[in-house]
């Protein structure tokens, strides 16, 4: 699961904008090909059709934020959708590895910058949980190295449903969760190794101080504006009502100028972009953390450099679906633009990647892990962690469709160090596991 960043957006378009009438655009990938006989009337549709009677075409923007996360019908807010009877799966429920060895990066980094006395593990839309809980069995197996550090587990999650599975998954079941549905902290509780662990629904509300960020397939999924390149100019996809059939939607162009053109590069040579705002808040928001307290951001997702167009897509049962067709009943994505990230950085801090999945994983000794695993396991357990390997590690399955992107402190780099406490070591500079080999010191 993934949040939205509390932001104002961009707002609705300007009425002289809605009184012209759009011209019907449709896009090369929006579809999968597979038209529905008949569209399903869902909650969300007849929601979103009175919203578009009310004051016009929306933008796609407008339309994932309430598809996905609308608080009464939106589609990761009351379900869970992970998994083999879901819609979609993450690399962290095909294999264990993968956490094991995010889990170590995370050490690896505490490390190489002084061994703090204390950190912060934060994870934007945690999923069901199972990410988080690898690398807390990695934190334990670890405990030696890990014995004089005060370490909390900080997860930012909108959904009910999944924060529920989460605790589920995390928490000790004899300590009773504390819940305060006012507070900016939903919920309170203890992990089954005694952390203490908090759930929010904004990042802002995460308190500040050194800490390790984690965002795994969670920028896929914030909203997306798309423009398409016309001889009067950049023109908003918008997403209307269809006037042939009064309960189905289509994507047209806007007729004049939108407000969300602004984050189009000046030199864009592409003729269809898609530019998520609301990624760069979170970007911002990340790098004046990080470089005002220390720490690191892990970002891990499907994207690109700047270089592809038209990738929304939805995905229902392990299948590509029609992002117009039965809205709220599916998952709806869009690639990363990690050229986009690292400009919302802003020289804030350092980046790193994006770096391709097998490559990552190769570099943090994933091999190794897999020959230790497979020694001690029987014949079935054996079958099932090679084919998690061959998912994740496959470059024509996720191995090469995934990206690592990480954001550090200048300092980390360049061997100075943030103003140290009485318990923190003097950091050395060696490089960042995962985008070279993995060394310990």
């Amino acid at each position: 699961m993934r949040l939205l960043a509390r932001s104002g957006g961009l707002g609705p378009l300007c009425a002289a904008a809605r009184a012209v009438l759009p011209r019907l655009w449709r896009g090369k990938y929006f579809s999968s090909g597979r038209e529905p006989a008949e569209n399903q009337v869902t909650p969300m549709l007849r929601h979103l059709i009175y919203k578009i009677k009310a004051t016009g075409p929306i933008t796609v923007a407008e339309y994932m934020k309430e598809v996905l996360t609308n608080p009464a019908k939106g589609y990761y807010v009351y379900r869970d959708m992970l998994g083999e009877k879901g819609d979609f799966i993450t690399s962290p429920e095909i294999s264990q590895i993968f956490g094991e060895l995010l889990g170590i990066w995370f050490i690896s980094e505490w490390m190489a910058t002084g061994k703090n006395a204390a950190f912060q593990l934060v994870e934007l839309g945690p999923g069901r949980g199972t990410l988080t809980g690898d690398i807390l069995r990695v934190f334990s197996q670890l405990g030696s190295v890990l014995k004089n550090c005060d370490i909390s587990i900080h997860l930012v999650e909108v959904s009910e449903k999944l924060s529920e599975i989460q605790a589920l998954t995390l928490t000790e079941e004899k300590i009773p969760l504390e819940r305060s549905a006012g507070s900016p902290v939903c919920m309170r509780g203890v992990t089954k190794a005694g952390i203490p662990i908090s759930w929010y629904r904004d990042l802002q509300d995460v308190p500040k101080g050194y800490s390790f960020y984690l965002a795994h397939e969670f920028f896929d999924v914030l909203p997306v504006h798309k423009f398409q390149k016309t001889p009067q100019g950049w023109r908003e996809v918008l997403i209307d009502i269809d006037p042939q059939v009064s309960d189905k939607l289509r994507f047209v162009l806007a007729p004049g100028v939108t407000p969300a053109e602004v984050f189009i590069q000046r030199d864009e040579m592409r003729d269809h972009v898609e530019v998520c705002p609301e990624a760069g808040v979170i970007i911002q928001e990340l790098s004046q953390r990080i470089a005002l307290t220390g720490g690191a951001a892990l970002i891990a997702d499907y994207g690109h450099e700047g270089t592809k167009t038209d990738t929304f897509r939805g995905f229902c049962g392990h299948k590509l679906h029609d992002v117009l067709t039965a809205p709220g009943t599916a998952d709806l994505t869009a690639d990363v633009d990690f050229s986009y990230l690292r400009r919302m950085a802003g020289g804030q801090v350092a980046s790193l990647g994006p770096i391709k999945q097998q490559m990552f994983l190769k570099n943090m000794g994933i091999d190794v892990r897999l020959k230790v695993l497979l020694d001690k396991s029987d014949e079935p357990a054996r079958q099932q962690l090679l084919q998690g390997y061959d998912m994740i590690m496959n470059p024509q399955k996720m191995g090469e469709r995934f990206n690592f992107f990480a954001l550090l402190p200048h300092q980390r780099l360049h061997g100075r160090s943030h103003p140290m406490d009485a318990c923190q070591s003097k950091p050395s500079v060696s490089p960042v596991a995962g985008f070279g080999e993995l060394t310990w010191r």
